[in-house]
């Protein structure tokens, strides 16, 4: 056997990370720790749901991959949730879908453009994944406005019920989208781009060990990003991060890491339909259903209940993201400048909440 790089040597920082986290180590080093096992995790997760694809097709399988690729999202959040980190979980919420819409999708993009220059995906599909997403980021507006005029010191009653309402809604909604692209419609979001014959190497896994492997690694992904979200805090602190840029970008990237490497990989095997479906689908999934679930579950194990107030500056980001989003997949073709593009708004937007002084600790 020849003796080079795999991701799969990354496996090793499993154990690493369980020792740190025993013998109490700096929260740096335990953050990034358990960030780099988190990329072969992810990484099982993308070939996992590459041979359920075969059998599936491409929108059932970017359904599954943006699903068990969202648990490190969800338990990242509901962990913040029982510590009381509300900041940190609406972040977590606006950042996940930031990374997905705009970083994950460019990087896909630019990586299968610069491979097969231009690549064709259903239209159709695309523009039901941006008009659901404009729905979503409308939706978790009205809470921050309502909250911003009505209720700025404290939560009031009619707040309390509008999220409530507002969670029941949004998990309707996502239940008929479902409907919508799996039984009804599901010849709308049939695959347009010829797959790379090229990259189809290698045995087809059984379908209990393609299931068992997706199960098996969204739990050691939920695990490490429990130690993840638990070091947050001491790494911001350490390196001079405020917690909204902890909350709405790292953790968003390494959470996301799984769904963002699968629809990487699926663009550059020209799978570009595929590719969208994940990260778009991933984007849907996070508004219309971890947001409502996370809204419901903290009535249980919060010290309070979670209200979808997002600040100005994340509202103003997700619009922006979504209607850039929108404007650069509507027409059913990509290639490596679309990519950067993407990318480009998200290094901006970044940016800007790097450079954000954090306003729960000015006085």
């Amino acid at each position: 056997m020849r003796l080079k790089f795999s991701v799969a040597w990354l496996f090793v920082f499993i154990p690493i990370t369980l020792a740190l986290e025993h013998f109490g180590v700096a929260d740096p080093l335990l953050f990034f720790s358990a960030a780099l096992a988190i990329v072969p995790i992810a990484h099982l997760i993308v070939h996992a749901t590459e041979q359920l694809a075969t059998r599936t097709g491409d929108a059932i399988g970017g359904l599954l991959n943006a699903t068990f690729g969202n648990a490190p999202e969800l338990i990242i959040a509901f962990v913040a949730l029982k510590a009381g980190l509300f900041d940190m979980v609406l972040g977590s919420i606006a950042g996940a879908i930031l990374a997905n819409l705009l970083l994950a999708l460019g990087i896909a993009f630019l990586l299968g453009g610069l491979r097969h220059h231009d690549q064709d995906y259903n239209p159709v599909a695309a523009r039901v994944y941006s008009s659901m997403m404009l729905i979503a980021v409308i939706s978790l507006a009205v809470p921050s406005a309502f909250s911003r005029f009505f209720a700025p010191e404290e939560t009031i009653r009619q707040e309390m019920l509008l999220n409530i309402g507002l969670a029941f809604v949004l998990l309707t909604a996502y239940v008929l989208y479902l409907v919508f692209m799996l039984k009804t419609h599901a010849g709308m979001f049939a695959s347009r781009g010829s797959p790379d014959q090229a990259d189809d190497h290698g045995p087809h896994w059984s379908l209990p060990r393609a299931i068992g492997s997706l199960v098996g690694a969204s739990v050691l992904a939920a695990w490490m990003s429990e130690i993840l979200v638990g070091a947050a805090e001491g790494t911001g602190t350490a390196l001079g991060m405020s917690q909204l840029f902890i909350g709405i970008v790292f953790l968003a990237v390494v959470g996301g890491a799984a769904e963002s490497l699968s629809a990487i990989a699926m663009a550059r095997k020209n799978r570009v339909d595929m590719a969208v479906g994940i990260a778009l689908g991933s984007s849907i999934q996070i508004a219309l259903f971890v947001a409502p679930v996370l809204v419901l579950a903290s009535y249980f194990v919060a010290p309070r209940p979670l209200d979808l107030a997002f600040g100005r500056a994340e509202v103003g980001a997700l619009f922006i993201a979504v209607l850039i989003g929108s404007m650069v997949v509507s027409d059913g073709r990509s290639n490596w400048y679309k990519g950067v593009q993407l990318i480009t708004v998200y290094a901006i937007i970044a940016l800007m909440f790097y450079l954000m002084p954090d306003l729960s600790t000015a006085g």
